[in-house]
Formats: C-alpha cells, structure tokens, sequence
C-alpha cells in the first residue's frame, strides 16, 4: 500500500445495511453433495426447463418428459451434482449442460448402433430392390448423423475447453507460443502431463491450486525443474485435456 493510501481518511458508515449475499447455483449443490436431498429435487424441479433446452438443442427437436432423451437428460443433470467440483473451472450450468450432451449423444449413438443390426435382416418385399435401397438409405443417414454429432461434440469441448484453460491463464495464443519446438520435448511434454493426469492426488493439486506440483513430478521423471518450468504452460493444457476427459481433444495429442 503506498503512502497515499495510507493517508487516506476511512469515512465511518452508519447505519448502511448490509446487502444478504445472493446464494448461486454452485452454493445449493454444494449444500447437496453435503446431504441436503430435499435441495436436490428441488433444483432437479425447478431445472427441467433447462434440461428440456439442451437436450433439444442436441436432438434438433423439441423433447417433452415423455421421451427417454428427456430421462437421459434428466439423470445427466442429477450425474453433473454429484460430480460438479467448484474449482474447476467453470459454472455449474456450464457444466451440466456438457454432461447432459455427452450422455445424450451417448444414447443417440447406441440406439443407431442397435438399429443397424435390425435393419440387417429386412423383411422380404412385393417390390423388387425397394428394401435393399431403404436399407442403404438407413445407413448413409445414420452415418451422416453420428458424423454430425462427432462435430457437435468436438466444437463444444473446444469451447468448454477454452473456458477452462482461462481459469489457468492460458488462451490458445498463449498456448500456441508456448508450445515446444521440437518433437522430443513435445513428448516429454505429453508424457508429463499424462502422468499427472493419472496421478489422483498431484491432478486434485493442479485444479485446486491451479500450478504444476513441480516437486512431485520430478520425483517421477527425469528430467530438469528448468525443463518443467519452461514448458509450464503447455504440460498444464495437455494435462487438463486427459483430467476433463476430452476425448475428441484427445486425438489431436495422441497418435493415431
């Protein structure tokens, strides 16, 4: 604090009410996680609006209660409670409308897989070659449909990626810059953080404090404290791909 600031004259308040602090979303499911199962119908009540959106948003098309995407999605948002961790990065509805897609898209893309084994043994018909044209009709848009979804995925985690990354001080930019040259120190780098990420307490560390557990890494590998410092930033971005469970990231930093 500098001089000025020293100097300066603190004014007395009389008789200002103090404001109540606003109780958020992240407050009632941390009151949930605690046991509060009362709170928890509530939210899973008062948010099946929510629920309804994003679950139509996936399936391009309005989702009432009746349907089983609506269940899905109703469990996925139950699922986001008990797994929501405040540090992590992102608000809660941020993260509960990740996993209400995922699960979806989960369940879109297993009832296609069930189909196709349905449509393999068509019933005979009067019309010569009708069903064969059906039958690879049915497969080109399932096919076209699951690409769609991989799409969709790819370009939220990208999104939801990005948000995280900021909670560390890192954009794409930054990342970009700080990315190592060469390809042995890209893999040193990649192995690093994967060791981490498989490593329950030095990962809880690195989303808690939001820094690199420096010390207990190089008690796993071999490699200088210099090196670790130096590629700080990149070691973090892979690491949190592996703990955020990002798999279409994931084929973009490992081999094919």
């Amino acid at each position: 604090m500098t001089s000025m600031n020293m100097n300066l004259v603190m004014k007395p308040k009389f008789n200002k009410p103090v404001a109540n602090k606003a109780v958020t979303i992240e407050d009632k499911v941390k009151r949930i996680t605690r046991g509060d199962e009362d709170l928890r119908n509530e939210l899973l009540e008062n948010y099946q609006p929510f629920i309804k959106k994003v679950t139509s948003k996936v399936c391009n098309q309005y989702i009432d209660q009746s349907r089983d995407e609506y269940s899905i999605g109703l469990t996925a948002f139950n699922e986001a409670i008990n797994q929501y961790q405040e540090g992590q990065g992102s608000r809660f509805l941020t993260f509960a409308d990740m996993v209400i897609r995922r699960r979806v898209i989960d369940f879109i893309r297993k009832e296609a897989r069930q189909n196709r084994y349905v449509f393999l043994e068509p019933e005979e018909t009067d019309e010569e070659g009708r069903v064969e044209d059906s039958f690879a009709e049915q497969q080109a848009a399932i096919s076209h449909y699951d690409q769609q979804l991989q799409v969709e995925n790819r370009v939220y985690e990208i999104e939801e990626y990005q948000q995280l990354l900021k909670g560390y001080g890192i954009t794409f930019k930054v990342l970009s810059k700080n990315c190592p040259k060469h390809i042995d120190a890209r893999e040193n780098a990649k192995q690093i953080a994967q060791l981490l990420a498989e490593n329950e307490k030095l990962a809880a560390y690195l989303t808690e404090k939001k820094q690199l557990p420096i010390k207990d890494l190089l008690n796993m590998v071999s490699c200088s404290r210099k090196t670790i410092e130096r590629n700080r930033k990149y070691i973090i971005a892979i690491a949190l791909i592996y703990i955020g469970g990002y798999t279409s990231l994931r084929s973009y930093i490992e081999p094919s």
